[in-house]
């Protein structure tokens, strides 16, 4: 198997269930990269978010927002904002729901107070330091409290941004799926936790986002292997060469898999890669 590139999800694939990446999976990516294969991450977060989480790795390529926005060695080589008709189009969903939002641009993420702080690395280690199975609950009852103390909410218009938006964040149950996509025909959409989606550009996915730095880099999708653990993850998976599902994955996500490794907390990354004999 000729592997020229591999692509990782971070939550619940690079990070183990304690919000950081084991020594075995650091270990696995200096391996490769030292045979010349690039390593870098797909994933719902934002671009400003992902550097801070993972800027120990040294990674290739960064493809975030699920796609939307593509950097490669610090140079963007494929980016899919919203225009402003269907940005537009989310804020008013936003509005007349009185939900929170966050505003994904290329180098900051925007918008409401709550939503940032549970992106931000530091609730996620709080989260972690959590009795094993009420860390997720936990963290949702505590934004709660937080967006309850914050009634006051401003929404822009699409005009009001200065930079491209990429992607939105939307808080939202899982009973709501049905209205959103019914209201936002312009839009995509993926539940990123039980309490939240990310929404882009209609035709915007992961795996659009791999396809636009393969092509750029001169290679083809047989040469890429991806490692995924949720919904977010299959298309993914499906369109590359080697899709690996992590042992603690959705089970849809490891009924279209090519592979199944172990879970993030135990070696998954680095088994993988030498099952196939990558490393």
């Amino acid at each position: 198997m000729n592997i020229k590139a591999i692509f990782f999800d971070i939550d619940g694939t690079l990070f183990n269930g304690n919000g950081s990446v084991l020594a075995s999976t650091k270990r696995a990516i200096a391996l490769a990269q030292a045979q010349g294969i690039l390593c870098g991450v797909a994933t719902g977060r934002g671009y400003p978010n992902v550097l801070s989480l993972v800027s120990e790795l040294g990674l290739d390529f960064y493809v975030t927002y699920n796609g939307q926005y593509v950097v490669y060695q610090n140079r963007v080589i494929h980016a899919h904002p919203f225009n402003e008709e269907a940005l537009n189009q989310v804020i008013s969903y936003a509005k007349l729901h009185h939900k929170h939002i966050l505003f994904g641009a290329g180098e900051k993420m925007t918008g409401s107070l709550t939503m940032l702080v549970g992106q931000s690395k530091h609730f996620a280690k709080l989260l972690y330091r959590l009795p094993k199975g009420n860390h997720l609950s936990t963290g949702v009852k505590l934004l709660k409290r937080l967006a309850i103390r914050r009634k006051r909410r401003h929404y822009p218009q699409a005009s009001d941004f200065k930079e491209p938006i990429y992607q939105c964040i939307l808080m939202a149950s899982r009973s709501e799926l049905t209205r959103l996509k019914e209201s936002l025909t312009l839009c995509d959409i993926q539940r990123s936790t039980s309490q939240s989606v990310d929404i882009v550009p209609k035709g915007g996915s992961k795996d659009k986002g791999i396809v636009a730095l393969v092509n750029y880099l001169g290679l083809t999708m047989h040469e890429v292997a991806a490692f995924g653990d949720h919904f977010n993850d299959i298309d993914m998976l499906k369109s590359v060469g080697l899709g690996v599902a992590m042992g603690n994955a959705k089970k849809q996500v490891k009924e279209i898999a090519d592979y199944v490794t172990a879970d993030n907390n135990h070696d998954g990354i680095y088994l993988a890669l030498k099952h196939f004999n990558i490393i």
